[in-house]
């Protein structure tokens, strides 16, 4: 739990997600000889902030976002919302400007956000949830938790995968806008005909704490049904806990995988989890656990 937790640390609001690259960037290169495979790296100014790792002879890519929602300072004290925060009044924020850090409130005036920090703060300057991590027998609680489990099963992943592609994408809760060109690369490197989302999900009134990890059958976008019943065959098979879910809403990198001039299937797969986009989203060890059994099963498989 040190390395998740120094995962949730680390800010990373949408647009501004280069600390988190730099730290994935150390992290595969302090331990990429510890690991079964050691993989070709592709990272610098021609990937953004984003990372690419190529394993053995890939057909399958996992894909996990590094960035997370949050608010951008604006005028005269009032702030934006970048993706999809959870408004709650009161709510701590933190960042930096150039004059200095930056702890201040949430406040929520005739649909108007602001914030109460005592001096101007420059604007464009990104401002996430203040972070505090609660971890029990049962469950962590904290913020970010979307997607900082998608990429601690990635980098779980990393420690056993002999062939595929484990990539960090950017821009995913604002928009995305990472996904064209990173396609365009695996695809002219070391092209794969699948793809595994390694996001983090929903507790809904279908889908529970502690039942198992999510195989997500569609959201607002629909995947080709012939590959999804590959993957819950497989998944029957594997022993290992998981749930079904079928929502309306809601999207992923899977968007971009499908609008993609790609034919390349793709599946979202995820712990559950409560209290989306607040700072105090919560899922259940045990699905978190069964999502790192799955990820490692499948790519094997696959």
């Amino acid at each position: 739990m040190k390395m998740l937790k120094e995962l949730l640390h680390i800010q990373g609001v949408s647009g501004d997600e280069s600390k988190m690259a730099v730290f994935l960037y150390n992290y595969v290169n302090k331990r990429k000889h510890l690991w079964k495979v050691t993989p070709k790296i592709y990272f610098g100014k021609k990937f953004h902030d984003c990372l690419l790792l190529a394993f053995g002879k890939p057909n399958t890519a996992v894909f996990a976002h590094i960035d997370t929602i949050g608010f951008m300072t604006r005028y005269e004290n009032q702030l934006i919302p970048i993706g999809g925060p959870e408004i709650i009044e009161g709510t701590v924020l933190v960042g930096e400007d150039r004059l200095g850090p930056i702890r201040c409130k949430l406040l929520n005036k005739e649909d108007q956000l602001y914030h109460d920090f005592a001096r101007p703060i420059e604007r464009g300057t990104r401002l996430s949830f203040e972070q505090n991590i609660i971890i029990n027998d049962t469950f962590i609680e904290g913020a970010y938790l979307d997607n900082r489990l998608g990429i601690y099963n990635a980098l779980k992943l990393c420690e056993t995968l002999e062939n595929g592609w484990i990539v960090f994408s950017s821009y995913e809760e604002h928009g995305g806008g990472s996904m064209p060109f990173l396609l365009n690369f695996i695809q002219e490197t070391a092209p794969v005909e699948n793809a595994l989302i390694s996001d983090i999900t929903w507790i809904t009134d279908g889908v529970h704490h502690g039942e198992g990890v999510v195989i997500s059958i569609r959201d607002k976008f629909i995947p080709r049904k012939i590959f999804l019943d590959r993957v819950i065959d497989m998944a029957e098979k594997s022993g290992i806990p998981y749930q079904l879910e079928i929502e309306a809403f809601g999207g992923s990198d899977g968007r971009e995988i499908q609008f993609s001039p790609y034919a390349i299937d793709w599946c979202f797969i995820g712990a559950p989890e409560d209290q989306v986009h607040s700072p105090n989203e919560k899922v259940a060890l045990k699905d978190l656990e069964a999502m790192i059994d799955m990820y490692r099963y499948l790519l094997a498989n696959l």
